[in-house]
């Protein structure tokens, strides 16, 4: 038989499945048995070297454009599978024509809707795949994608901490522009609604949907999650200068949201009341561990994650008042090190400063220094923040090092991972950054 393989060159075996026979005839030895959502093709999966790949029937046309649209999406690094190749020109052993076949890499550890949901299934996991489904196609939108068939069925879950990341499946019906339209993500999001709806009450029918989970007031819920972080995550943020616990207000929701910052732009304009900043944010999720390895590679600080993404936020919002530049990155660390977080520790007396970790310390001063800003409407400033948190917070917690090492004396030596150096005078600390 004659065929062609457009296929990656590390999946050489691909062209060595049975492709005379009709999918749907394909011998259990040669497929796994996967959950798999409902799909308007034939879809089986396979296994070779470890490697677990699905296959699915479709036109050669459909096959190809998908390809290559899975391609375009993985490089613009939104959540999808991995494509591994098309097979065309297709015949069985009669000399028939076969459909094509479009083969991505099975996603590890992700399940289809329905293998998620049953009669047990809390309201509460319900949302969270809302939240994830709405997450995804925002990021969609946000690299110009259209996808004309969201909905549940065509979307894998992959369990993340509690909550669950959402991972695009078919392309099929999908286009690429360089910016959508509101029309064209309008559209979109009712598709989604629509077709999320009609997938609720599926679930129902057969008996799969808890009781107190509405179809139509659940399926209605993308629309008003997507909203929320669309406008979070795209619409620019006006603040003066003193207004700055507007920027960490605005940073804290992306963040509760799953969303990173990749990168601030700021420009200064004039407003009837005064200069005022325009900031936009760029989004970005990332790998587990990245803020860590970001801020040890800055600035030698090795701290735990979610300490490391606060003083990274910080650091970058440290970086825009200074009117540094993306490029100066590095500078501006060093920068932020001697100027922000050294001068907050060493206005820490000695006696308390074993109350917590460093990094600890830091990141609750941050925290109440947002507190007072927005009580009092306008930034106070660091040393301000840190000088109150100091004598009304501080004081009253316990010795951290003194707990740990009376629970685990072995490692009382390692409790303090993060090595500072304290200035014997704290240098003044500018009220802004």
């Amino acid at each position: 038989m004659t065929f062609q393989v457009i296929a990656d060159p590390t999946e050489p075996d691909l062209m060595f499945l049975p492709w005379d026979l009709p999918l749907i005839d394909w011998p259990n030895e040669t497929t796994v048995s996967l959950p798999q959502g409902i799909s308007r093709h034939i879809v089986r999966f396979v296994r070779l070297h470890g490697i677990v790949y699905a296959v699915k029937e479709t036109q050669k046309p459909i096959a190809e454009r998908e390809y290559e649209m899975l391609q375009k999406l993985g490089r613009l690094g939104v959540p999808c599978v991995e494509r591994a190749g098309v097979i065309s020109g297709r015949l069985d052993s009669n000399g028939e024509e076969l459909p094509a076949a479009l083969m991505t890499r099975h996603l590890e550890f992700s399940l289809p809707y329905r293998a998620l949901f049953s009669s047990t299934l809390r309201p509460e996991t319900a949302s969270r795949l809302l939240d994830a489904l709405a997450l995804l196609l925002v990021r969609l939108h946000l690299v110009g994608f259209y996808w004309g068939d969201c909905s549940l069925s065509n979307t894998l879950f992959r369990r993340d901490a509690g909550s669950f990341a959402a991972y695009l499946v078919d392309a099929e019906t999908g286009e690429l522009y360089e910016k959508l339209t509101n029309g064209q993500r309008s559209y979109d999001l009712d598709l989604a609604v629509t077709n999320a709806t009609g997938e609720f009450m599926d679930l129902a029918a057969a008996e799969l949907l808890h009781d107190s989970i509405d179809p139509f007031i659940t399926g209605e819920q993308i629309r008003t999650r997507y909203e929320r972080l669309w406008t979070a995550i795209t619409e620019p943020l006006f603040m003066k200068p003193s207004e700055r616990f507007r920027l960490d207000e605005r940073i804290r929701l992306l963040n509760e949201m799953g969303f990173d910052i990749a990168e601030m732009e700021s420009t200064s304009s004039k407003h009837p009341s005064g200069d005022e900043y325009r900031i936009v944010m760029t989004p970005k999720v990332v790998d587990a561990g990245h803020h860590t390895r970001r801020l040890l590679r800055l600035t030698g600080l090795d701290v735990e994650e979610n300490q490391a993404r606060r003083l990274l936020n910080d650091l970058d919002q440290f970086r825009i008042h200074e009117n540094m530049d993306i490029a100066d990155e590095e500078l501006a660390a060093h920068k932020w090190v001697t100027e922000a977080f050294e001068p907050v520790l060493a206005l820490v007396p000695k006696s308390m400063r074993a109350r917590l970790e460093p990094a600890e310390i830091f990141h609750e001063v941050l925290q109440h220094r947002w507190y007072l800003s927005e009580t009092a409407g306008k930034d106070v400033g660091r040393r301000v923040s840190a000088k109150d948190y100091i004598e009304k917070i501080l004081i009253n917690k316990p010795e951290e090092q003194a707990i740990i090492g009376a629970v685990e004396p072995e490692i009382a030596d390692d409790t303090q991972s993060l090595s500072v150096s304290f200035p014997q005078s704290a240098p003044d600390i500018e009220h802004g950054h």
